[in-house]
């Protein structure tokens, strides 16, 4: 699955590139994660790996990545539009959201990630968190542009 990748234009988006361990496979949560991927105008990527091993795509530099970690900050919509706006704004080319396998991220992954993500402090299934994900990413997106999609309040 891929969005508009060739979108990009200088200071206007973040290429978004979601990887994950596993395969979606068809089931309800990939038809979400594609319906989010498709509303998405900036340019976006899923980069499926195996439980184990793989390779990770090259960058595009600079970039941020952000590991979705039972660890992480459990921020609003707003606050993680205003950092990935500041990554934008900042020149940032990329921005790379992690969910890993089972067994979540190691420490070294973690140390060094730009932001850690959590989706409060219930355990997700791994599939679930994926199509929240991409449906924050759209959200964010509207946020910046100004777009009545997300309702704060």
């Amino acid at each position: 699955m891929s969005g508009s990748v060739g979108f990009y234009s200088e200071g206007c988006a973040i290429f978004l590139h979601v990887i994950a361990r596993g395969k979606i496979g068809r089931s309800p949560e990939a038809e979400l994660v594609e319906r989010y991927e498709k509303r998405l105008s900036w340019p976006v990527k899923l980069t499926e790996l195996p439980e184990t091993g793989g390779r990770i795509p090259e960058p595009q530099s600079p970039l941020k990545t952000v590991l979705l970690d039972e660890k992480g900050k459990n921020l609003s919509s707003e606050q993680l539009a205003d950092i990935v706006g500041r990554w934008r704004d900042d020149g940032m080319r990329e921005a790379r959201f992690v969910l890993g396998a089972a067994d979540g991220h190691s420490e070294q992954e973690r140390a060094e990630a730009d932001l850690l993500l959590a989706f409060g402090k219930a355990t997700w299934p791994h599939l679930m968190a994926r199509a929240m994900l991409m449906e924050q990413l759209y959200r964010v997106t509207t946020i910046l542009a100004g777009h009545p999609y997300h309702r704060a309040g």
